[in-house]
């Protein structure tokens, strides 16, 4: 199992505070069956060099990986990269990418997309130079048009929701209706701490197990483990 959006690298951004919490998180997700980790923490642009943000990430990553058992699950590094108008002719982009794959999870803005807005993404994704994901598209789901996600879907941009979505009581029911139809691809934890948003992977998905079985479980996995190795 694959959690594709996760902070729990220590003293990077909003997430884990230290090597402690981050090590109680990974734990928490191998309990869950999670045996791979993608660690997106939070890049902002006009907060400093795409370079600068690759050695914190790895000065971080370093710290927590010399104190973590083997049996841990497998850490992938990657961003959750914050949109902004232009993002396009980033020169380094590529560099925020997950692992060696040509995957960049982003982070939109919580307001009403602009037609340029649409097109950029659209733009972007079918320049081929990354894949696209855009990060817990719940958030958004009801402040665009439905025109708007037919554009994005038809462009080929990859969708990842977060796992709360499928543990909500008020979300369940959207969730495996989206999940159903082919809307949503990836699934993550979004964790950034132990108590107030820890991992919660293996509820979301006994939640899907018991809606749809196991093979369909294992064809969510099978699709992550592709794009991963796909470069």
């Amino acid at each position: 199992m694959i959690d594709w959006h996760s902070h729990l690298l220590p003293e990077i951004d909003d997430g884990s505070p230290d090597v402690e919490e981050s090590l109680a998180l990974l734990r928490m997700e191998a309990e869950q069956g999670v045996d791979t980790v993608i660690a997106t923490p939070h890049f902002f642009a006009n907060d400093g060099s795409v370079e600068d943000f690759i050695e914190r990430r790895q000065r971080s990553y370093e710290r927590l990986k010399n104190a973590m058992p083997e049996s841990f699950p497998n850490i992938v590094l990657g961003a959750e990269v914050r949109y902004y108008t232009g993002i396009g002719k980033l020169p380094e982009l590529g560099k925020l990418c997950i692992g060696k794959s040509k995957l960049l999870l982003l982070e939109m803005p919580m307001e009403k997309w602009t037609d340029y807005t649409v097109r950029e993404l659209a733009g972007i994704a079918r320049s081929g130079s990354v894949k696209l994901i855009l990060a817990h598209i719940e958030r958004y789901l009801s402040m665009q048009s439905e025109s708007t996600w037919e554009r994005l879907y038809e462009a080929g941009i990859t969708m990842q929701v977060n796992a709360s979505f499928f543990t909500g009581f008020t979300t369940k029911r959207t969730a495996l209706s989206y999940l159903s139809k082919g809307a949503i691809h990836l699934i993550g934890s979004d964790c950034h701490n132990t108590k107030y948003r820890p991992p919660k992977l293996g509820e979301a998905y006994k939640t899907i197990r018991r809606k749809f079985g196991d093979e369909f479980v294992n064809q969510i996995n099978e699709y992550g483990e592709y794009l991963l190795k796909t470069k």
